[in-house]
C-alpha cells in the first residue's frame, strides 16, 4: 500500500430487521402490566399474568410466532380475569406496533389454517395500519379451567385494535374448548410469523401502493 494512503473499511450493513423491539407499560386502577416484544427473537417467553391458561396461550403465541415476549401482569383477579385478558391485549398490540414502525419491508398478508387434533382454524391477517376484527368461534362451556370461553374473543380484539391490524379467525370446526382456543392462538401465531418477515425483494419499501400503511 502507498505511503499515506488510508485504508478504507466499509461499514457492514445493518440488517433491516435491526431493533424491531417494542415495550409498553400500562397501569390502570385495575391493572399494572408491562409488555415488551422482540419481533426478530427466537419465540422465548416470559410471562406472568396470574392466570394459567393465559399464560398458556401467550407462551405458544411466542413460541410458534418466533416473536420475543414478555409479559408480567398484575389485575384484580378477585373480581375476574377480564380486565387483566384485555389490557395485556392492549399492551401487547401497542408493543407490537411500535416495534414494527414504518413498517418497510414486510411481507404485510399472511393466511393460515391450524389444526388442533379436531379443532381447525383460519386465520388471515393485514398488517394493514387499519384495526378490525371477524372473530368467529363457538364455545360450548364458559370456562377452560378458571379461565372464561368469551375472553378469548376479548383478547382478540384488544390485540387486533392496538396492533393496527386487520384480522379474520374462524374456527371451521372442533368440539374441545380447549384446542379450540389453542388452535386461534397458534394460527394468529404462524400469521405473524408470515405477515411481520422482511420480504428481501421488496426491504425498504412500504407494501402499499400508497406509499404508507395506517390511512
Amino acid at each position: 500500500m502507498a505511503r499515506g494512503r488510508k485504508l478504507t473499511v466499509k461499514k457492514p450493513v445493518r440488517p433491516a430487521t435491526k431493533g424491531r423491539r417494542g415495550s409498553v407499560k400500562r397501569t390502570t386502577k385495575e391493572t399494572d402490566i408491562e409488555v415488551a416484544v422482540d419481533l426478530d427473537g427466537r419465540g422465548k417467553s416470559e410471562i406472568s399474568t396470574g392466570i394459567g391458561f393465559f399464560d398458556h396461550m401467550l407462551d405458544l403465541l411466542a413460541r410458534h410466532s418466533r416473536i420475543d415476549i414478555m409479559v408480567r401482569a398484575k389485575g384484580d383477579l378477585h373480581i375476574d380475569h377480564h380486565h387483566t385478558t384485555e389490557d395485556v391485549g392492549i399492551a401487547l398490540g401497542q408493543a407490537v406496533k411500535q416495534a414494527l414502525g414504518d413498517m418497510k419491508g414486510i411481507t404485510r398478508y399472511a393466511d393460515v389454517h391450524v389444526p388442533m387434533d379436531e379443532s381447525l382454524t383460519r386465520v388471515a391477517i393485514d398488517v394493514s395500519g387499519r384495526p378490525f376484527l371477524v372473530f368467529k368461534a363457538q364455545f360450548g362451556r364458559d370456562k377452560v379451567g378458571a379461565f372464561d370461553t368469551e375472553l378469548v374473543q376479548e383478547w382478540f380484539q384488544a390485540f387486533a385494535m392496538n396492533a393496527g391490524v386487520t384480522l379474520h379467525v374462524e374456527t371451521l370446526y372442533g368440539s374441545n374448548d380447549h384446542h379450540i382456543a389453542e388452535s386461534c392462538f397458534k394460527g394468529l401465531a404462524r400469521a405473524l410469523r408470515t405477515a411481520f418477515a422482511i420480504d428481501p425483494r421488496a426491504a425498504g419499501e412500504v407494501p402499499s401502493t400508497k406509499g404508507t400503511l395506517g390511512g
